[in-house]
């Protein structure tokens, strides 16, 4: 497997399991990001669960977190770390509800990826505006 590869799926699940909720949501967007973008090319999917296990197992160790983000630089090429971010914005924003605890995530990725905050500012606006849903409320026409 390719260590980009690696490195962006660890830093999407992490997003995810932020708030101690993986939801379905999270994981379909996972999926489908890796299925269809094209920085995934030539990741089977098939390897998702075993990668995404891999990345939990981290996450027992008392400083797994951090474990995990070494991992994630070592692996991860100064070109994809605004990339890295956007994707972990976009599993947040996934499910609908974003948490504290999610958004705490989101501040150490944007400093560990060493994201610009203005950057991050606007990776963030892109993907509340992506992610956005309408409720009854806001059909009606005024």
């Amino acid at each position: 497997m390719i260590g980009h590869h690696t490195a962006l799926i660890y830093i999407m699940v992490l997003a995810s399991a932020a708030d101690t909720d993986i939801t379905d949501a999270e994981m379909r967007r996972i999926s489908h990001m890796i299925s269809n973008l094209p920085v995934f090319a030539g990741f089977e999917i098939d390897d998702l669960g075993q990668t995404a296990a891999a990345c939990i197992d981290l996450l027992q160790d008392e400083d797994g977190l951090d474990r995990a983000f070494e991992r994630i630089m070592a692996l991860l090429p100064k070109k994809l770390r605004e990339t890295a971010y956007a994707l972990a914005c976009d599993v947040v924003a996934a499910d609908g509800e974003v948490h504290q605890e999610e958004l705490r995530f989101l501040e150490m990725a944007r400093h560990h990826l060493e994201v610009d905050r203005l950057i991050a500012a606007g990776i963030e606006r892109g993907a509340r505006a992506r992610f956005a849903r309408l409720q009854p409320a806001d059909l009606e026409v005024r």
